[in-house]
């Protein structure tokens, strides 16, 4: 079984780092990555497909950009991690999206391929919340003006939702909504939620070997200190009894996504893990002290995505936060055979909560419908 970390992994399933002078394919899957870029090539005449670096907050950092229509809204999709990428893996889940919207990932500071393609300990000491969040801020405000858009839809998962909710508290005047998918609101409420699921599903098993291996840390997190360790064993359980993916004990297809991935060669791959080596230990102590529940109302429309089985992020915090909190619209939506990982595991269900609930949020949208009554 995997040993996961924070809020997605502890260790990703790649090679062994590699050496910046050593990125030639040796895996075999080249033919395979040939086969999904040819697939997810954006072709309509009036697509976007762009991936590059550009200077955000003193770092050279990796943007991609797919659609398959520049009049479409633009979603700027904040990954999880901290240090997990988003882009190694789109490729499983975001092309039916890519209709709808124009989606905009990009590689945090200490992630993926800006991790790998400079020095990362020339912007260590900058490993902050707040700084993550003038990150976002910052491609919000290029890419806005790069592809002629007043505002953009703001999206983060997990660990991103962190940076993401940040960002949108800061400077809702560049977002026409928040969409949170694996909110995280309470980080230590978490863990005693993720803790406790563990602890339970064990003990119902009759897992002898997880009960005895739990209860070395129990109360969790009480109040010892909330260390990596820790984490791995409060986490350990709760994600193999379904609490990352729903209905499976481990995740795969999502850890193994970078091989087949046509954006990445052998050094970025390596970078995925290093990034996270990297960046985790110098964000863990600020991570544990995150509180959301203090946000009374939002200054934007705000949609929670939830996984009923979510045990990584728990969903329950959300829902109450969601409901006590006042915003200009809110909605949550629960994804019933879901745990943590929404876009993976209800593709459909998440496109068309989008168009459902955000779209119509847009300029585009009301521009579109403004055409339609006057065509009628």
């Amino acid at each position: 079984m995997k040993t996961m970390h924070l809020l997605i992994a502890l260790l990703f399933c790649l090679a062994p780092a590699a050496q910046a002078a050593e990125c030639k394919d040796t895996s075999g899957y080249a033919k395979a990555r040939a086969i999904i870029e040819d697939l997810n090539r954006i072709v309509a005449p009036n697509g976007i497909q762009e991936s590059y670096a550009t200077r955000i907050g003193g770092v050279d950092q990796w943007i991609s950009v797919r659609g398959q229509d520049k009049a479409n809204p633009i979603v700027l999709f904040a990954h999880g991690g901290p240090a997990a990428p988003l882009i190694p893996a789109m490729w499983q889940y975001q092309r039916p999206l890519e209709e709808y919207f124009t989606v905009v990932n990009w590689d945090q500071r200490g992630a993926g391929k800006t991790f790998a393609s400079h020095d990362p300990n020339a912007y260590a000491d900058t490993l902050k919340i707040d700084r993550y969040a003038d990150d976002a801020i910052e491609i919000a405000e290029y890419v806005r003006k790069r592809y002629g858009k007043r505002k953009l839809i703001l999206m983060g998962h997990s660990w991103g939702t962190v940076v993401a909710m940040s960002a949108a508290l800061k400077r809702p005047d560049l977002f026409y909504a928040y969409v949170g998918i694996g909110q995280v609101i309470n980080v230590r409420e978490n863990e005693r939620i993720s803790f406790e699921f563990g602890l339970q599903q064990a003990k119902a098993r009759g897992n002898t070997e997880a009960v005895k291996e739990m209860e070395t840390i129990a109360p969790y997190p009480g109040d010892q200190p909330i260390t990596r360790e820790r984490i791995i064993t409060a986490r350990k359980w709760a994600q193999y009894y379904g609490g990352m993916t729903a209905y499976r004990n481990e995740s795969p297809y999502y850890f193994r996504a970078p091989l087949l991935s046509p954006e990445y060669d052998d050094c970025d791959r390596a970078g995925v893990d290093r990034g996270n080596e990297f960046s985790l230990g110098r964000i863990l102590p600020e991570f544990l002290d995150v509180d959301f529940s203090k946000v009374k109302a939002f200054p934007i429309p705000v949609v929670m995505f939830m996984g009923r089985h979510d045990y990584t992020t728990p969903s329950q915090p959300t829902a109450d936060w969601l409901a006590r909190t006042q915003a200009p619209f809110k909605q949550g939506v629960w994804f019933e055979n879901s745990s943590h990982m929404i876009m993976w595991e209800e593709p459909g269900k998440t496109l068309v909560s989008l168009q459902q609930y955000v779209r119509p949020l847009t300029d585009e949208a009301k521009a579109e419908t403004k055409r339609q009554s006057g065509a009628d």
